[in-house]
């Protein structure tokens, strides 16, 4: 049995399954309640269930929010990583935490797992955290991503494209990311799972700037890319210029396609 934790995410909701049950925050209709800032509500529930797989797909993702509320922050992303894999190790369940390409302070870009992290922001060093703690498992495995989407949750790629659908400019950064799609990132994950893969992995699109995919979407919908502009957002927390993954090493291992034209194409389709 397989219990991901954080299933009302995307990915989370991609990684559902057969033999799989879910942890959601609030009211769930299907699947178990968890507080990711109720450490023994989390080991109690890994160790009264004894999966043999516990994905760790649960964060506090506002980069912004992270900076303002530093306390929760840190609970979500590197404190519970502590019990989840505790618990992980009481019972013998293989753990993949989901980390971030945040991790690195965005000098380089295309990131290599050797290469030295170094966050920028709070966020990024909550998840670093959060690795250390995964990793003191030895049945484990962090899963480095980058911008994640779908068109189940507000994300860069599906603005862009609602916007673009309804003929409103939409403004794009040259700072690169290496984003994927969630039902693309959930199967591979699950080929890495069935590979019982430890250590650190890279699982991301190609390298792209939010201008750049803007772009691309825009061509995608056959619309005028005039539409497109490229701009300099202002955020409250400090983002790496080039935080890109090389994953390299993930493709050659997996079947699953990490292409990002598939990735734009199930958006468009709603996915």
């Amino acid at each position: 049995m397989t219990l991901v934790l954080g299933g009302s995410g995307q990915l989370g909701q991609h990684l559902k399954g057969e033999d799989t049950i879910l942890t959601y925050n609030h009211n769930p209709t299907e699947g178990v309640r968890l507080s990711m800032d109720d450490w023994v509500e989390v080991e109690d529930l890994i160790i009264k269930l004894r999966p043999s797989v516990v994905i760790n797909a649960a964060a506090y993702t506002d980069v912004d929010g992270c900076e303002s509320e530093r306390g929760k922050c840190m609970r979500v992303n590197g404190e519970a990583v502590r019990h989840v894999a505790r618990a992980c190790r009481v019972v013998k369940s293989f753990l993949v935490q989901v980390s971030t390409d945040y991790v690195f302070d965005g000098q380089k870009g295309y990131y290599r797992e050797e290469d030295e992290p170094n966050p920028i922001n709070y966020y990024g060093l909550s998840k670093l955290i959060g690795e250390s703690y995964a990793l003191s498992h030895d049945l484990s495995l962090v899963v480095r991503t980058s911008g994640v989407f779908s068109a189940k949750k507000p994300n860069f790629p599906a603005v862009v494209m609602e916007k673009l659908s309804k003929g409103e400019e939409v403004v794009g950064a040259e700072t690169f990311y290496s984003p994927i799609h969630a039902a693309q990132l959930a199967s591979a994950i699950k080929e890495l799972v069935r590979l019982r893969r430890t250590g650190i992995i890279h699982v991301a699109g190609p390298r792209i700037s939010r201008y750049e995919l803007a772009l691309m979407i825009a061509r995608k919908l056959g619309i005028d890319t005039s539409l497109v502009r490229k701009d300099s957002p202002n955020f409250s927390a400090r983002r790496p210029k080039d935080s890109s993954l090389d994953s390299k090493r993930a493709s050659g291992k997996l079947k699953t396609s990490l292409s990002l034209d598939l990735g734009i194409e199930k958006l468009a389709r709603g996915e």
